[in-house]
């Protein structure tokens, strides 16, 4: 019964993972451990289906009904998550396709592409070169200050290289969208990623201006763009959380450094690889 005991240890660990240190995760407002604790659970459902079918349906400890029935399952899994990669590549293909429809423009000393459309909008779009697209209707919306601020704030994903990495976490995101606070996680990993781009952006800009730039954004006639997935604007409902970061000194992990946090991070992620070491025990 070694497979399927596998499998549902790995969907029961996941599970538990959620349901016992979500809420605390959530109240540290920690990066690194919100950003595990996303992660973690995909992984290890992930690498349990891998290490089962590289086992394959035979052995010593299987037998032939449930072997087949477990080898099964992961290849149905697996074949899921490489279909659903494949299907969000081809979204982010057709994305950087439709913005270089646009015009190319310098903006104090930054290449933009200029979309004419009345919204207030501006975004990162791309995957590991990204490029800046920004909105007609928010140039008309600020004034020189407020706009570098602006762009400040998209250069900081440019430079985390977000629409790269937030890629590969959409995908984990929605393969584990059934498992408990997958959501709740989600939105407050986008969170923390503003809120690392706004304190990247401070390293160049005013805190107190990039905050008006903020509310200045909010206020602008916005409508939903399907690029909007790393713009720096964003519902009202966070921006007070966004403020208030930018105007006080809390530590949200941004910085590497080593901690129990950082340890039960990275033990974290040793769990999600773990069924692998399984397989030389096969046989």
């Amino acid at each position: 019964m070694m497979h399927m005991s596998l499998m549902v240890g790995a969907i029961a660990t996941a599970i538990l993972l959620r349901l016992a240190l979500t809420h605390r995760c959530l109240q540290h407002a920690h990066w690194l451990a919100v950003l595990s604790l996303l992660i973690v659970s995909p992984l290890l459902l992930l690498t349990t289906a891998v290490a089962i079918i590289i086992m394959g349906p035979h052995g010593h400890m299987v037998s032939p009904v449930e072997g087949w029935v477990s080898y099964g399952t992961a290849w149905i899994f697996v074949l899921v998550s490489i279909g659903l990669l494949g299907y969000l590549g081809w979204q982010a293909r057709l994305s950087i396709n439709h913005i270089q429809r646009y015009p190319q423009q310098q903006l104090h000393g930054t290449v933009a592409r200029i979309m004419d459309a009345d919204t207030a909008f501006s975004a990162q779009v791309g995957l590991w070169s990204s490029e800046l697209v920004i909105s007609q209707g928010l140039l008309d919306t600020l004034d020189r200050e407020h706009l570098v601020a602006v762009i400040a704030h998209e250069k900081a994903h440019c430079y985390y290289r977000d629409t790269f990495w937030f890629f590969w976490l959409g995908w984990l995101r929605r393969l584990s969208l059934w498992l408990p606070y997958t959501d709740e996680l989600w939105q407050e990993l986008l969170l923390l990623r503003e809120i690392r781009a706004d304190n990247w952006a401070t390293g160049s800009v005013d805190r107190l201006t990039l905050a008006e730039s903020l509310v200045q954004v909010i206020a602008a006639p916005l409508a939903p763009i399907a690029l909007a997935n790393f713009s720096c604007t964003a519902p009202s409902s966070r921006l007070s959380r966004r403020i208030d970061a930018l105007l006080s000194d809390h530590d949200y992990g941004f910085q590497p450094q080593w901690s129990l946090m950082t340890t039960g991070c990275i033990a974290g992620l040793v769990l999600g690889l773990f069924p692998l070491c399984s397989i030389p025990f096969h046989y």
